[in-house]
């Protein structure tokens, strides 16, 4: 059977249904809060040369885009020969997954009467898995806990129960962390199971034919848009916090006829501690950032990924060597968008936003009874939180939103459920958003305490304390970060630290830096913010020059 293009769009449009539906499975089943809620995962269709075609929407970059690499080196590992019907592949190998151990990424090759024609793949994140737990402190990877090679988790669909034992036997919460690798499996199957469905309605017996179209139609579209830009070399760079020192990032951008390439040359080097980055994850954010401002509209695959080619020196702290500590690698990767749009700015003028806070604002919990010897229960928290995002230029910055990562928040009702804590305040922080002619978005601020019978420790890993984000044309920066306790102590924004019951933990999150020159935004605009609790009444006068 001889098929057009429109037969080929719209089986693409309904690739796109198939891999969505593969996502909300994960999401139905997940027993990590972080996934249920969230949506801190991703799932997509590879064809038989590990090319991903098509992904889920509902998703993080950070996984979606790491996931398209990975599974390349899941069938190097496996060997194509030793491919069968049935199988079922793990790892979360941070160099050959998605950059730390806590991402569990499952692969599942797909047959068609008896012929391997392509793979299903889906990463989430697990609360726990060993070690010192999600945080910064680790001084080596090994500490940061248990990981599994790329290895079969089923074969022919026996699966692999010492491997189940291995990883009973080295987390807190074997029962959640297990539940969520069966989740991962039933994700994969949903798709395939749909994936069949839509190829006996299409009389398909492979997708390679599909394939080839989606790679080579986004390709072509990417290198189109790519062609519009003038050609040059652009530079921007940018300090942040890190953890026992400033981090300097550096990018610079080379646009040669429908050729990029972005190059970190000039970063800082490597951390001693856990907030380094495997390339594979830096790869992932800055396709992210350069497709999110040069190609918007086309769709997210192996073909509109091809064109962005992204480098950064082996053993900078954006390409780290095994076996360097990378848990909270998320906080240095979540701000490389910012780095690349300050370059992307000398090109595309006019389009590009300010800086925002961008790292999520991750807590870990470790609630522990305050009398060891008692009955009650130790328990595992994750929490996801945001700061504003940098401010556009028509329009204001996003307040307490996840870019560009793009989790959800995450349900107050449903974290307390599972843990002892009590979230006594969780609200807007007025005047956070940088001044501009349009406003920053705003950080929140956020008070947890333990429970009766319970302290708690807590990773703090958290950015953008010491370096706030930066606006953009005259705009003002976001107000920083603060980590301390109710009672004015302060904290260190990185690190494990104790919180005594009766005690509540302050997290006040940074916003987003403005656009344009403060006086020259809109009356009414500020009036509204006065109105709406964004500003207070002496920002307006200080920042802005209003007195109404």
């Amino acid at each position: 059977m001889t098929l057009s293009s429109i037969d080929y769009q719209i089986m693409w449009r309904r690739l796109i249904a198939v891999v969505e539906e593969q996502a909300t499975t994960l999401v139905r089943t997940a027993f990590s809060t972080s996934v249920r809620e969230a949506g801190d995962l991703s799932a997509g269709l590879f064809d038989s040369k590990a090319r991903m075609i098509a992904q889920a929407v509902t998703g993080t970059p950070g996984h979606v885009n790491a996931m398209a690499e990975s599974v390349g080196h899941f069938v190097n590992e496996i060997g194509k020969k030793n491919i069968f019907e049935g199988d079922v592949y793990i790892t979360n190998d941070p160099w050959k997954g998605t950059g730390h151990l806590h991402d569990i990424t499952m692969v599942t090759p797909v047959f068609r009467s008896r012929e391997h024609i392509g793979f299903f793949a889906c990463t989430a994140h697990v609360v726990d898995i060993g070690g010192r737990g999600f945080g910064p402190d680790a001084s080596e990877v090994y500490e940061e806990g248990l990981l599994i090679p790329i290895t079969k988790f089923a074969e022919r669909g026996i699966i692999n129960e010492l491997l189940l034992k291995m990883v009973r036997a080295n987390v807190r919460t074997p029962d959640q962390t297990v539940g969520d690798i069966f989740s991962l499996v039933a994700c994969n199957d949903a798709g395939n199971s749909r994936l069949q469905t839509m190829m006996t309605e299409f009389r398909l017996n492979d997708i390679e034919g599909l394939s080839d179209f989606i790679v080579e139609a986004s390709r072509e579209a990417t290198h189109t848009a790519i062609l519009e830009l003038d050609d040059g070399r652009f530079e921007n760079s940018m300090q942040v916090d890190g953890y026992e020192a400033p981090v300097h990032m550096q990018v610079a951008i080379k646009i040669e006829g429908p050729n990029l390439a972005a190059d970190f040359t000039g970063t800082s080097g490597m951390s001693a501690f856990g907030v380094n980055v495997p390339e594979v994850y830096t790869r992932a954010y800055a396709c992210y950032a350069l497709k999110c401002a040069i190609a918007p509209d086309v769709p997210n695959n192996f073909g509109s990924l091809y064109p962005f080619e992204v480098s950064a020196p082996a053993g900078s702290i954006l390409a780290a060597r095994r076996p360097a500590p990378v848990s909270v690698r998320h906080v240095l990767g979540h701000l490389i968008p910012d780095v690349i749009f300050g370059a992307l700015d000398l090109a595309l003028p006019n389009t590009i936003p300010a800086e925002g806070a961008s790292a999520l604002w991750n807590v870990q919990i470790s609630a522990r009874p305050c009398v060891p010897d008692c009955n009650l229960p130790s328990r595992e928290l994750l929490l996801f939180n945001s700061g504003g995002t940098g401010a556009r230029p028509t329009s204001d910055g996003l307040s307490a939103t996840a870019f560009p990562s793009g989790v959800s928040t995450m349900s107050i009702e449903a974290t307390e459920n599972v843990g002892p804590i009590i979230v006594w305040r969780k609200d807007l922080r007025e005047g956070s958003g940088g001044a501009g002619s349009q406003r920053g978005g705003l950080g929140q601020t956020i008070e947890i305490e333990p429970l009766e019978g319970y302290d708690f420790y807590f990773n703090a890993m958290f950015d953008r304390v010491e370096n706030p984000a930066r606006g953009r044309k005259g705009g003002k920066p976001g107000w920083a970060g603060r980590v301390e306790l109710a009672d004015g102590t302060m904290l260190r924004s990185k690190g494990r630290q104790f919180v005594r019951n009766g005690s509540r933990l302050k997290l006040s999150l940074p916003g987003g830096g403005g656009y344009g020159i403060a006086n020259k935004r809109d009356k009414k605009n500020i009036e509204a913010d006065i109105l709406g609790g964004f500003i207070t009444k002496q920002q307006a006068r200080d920042d802005y020059g209003f007195e109404g």
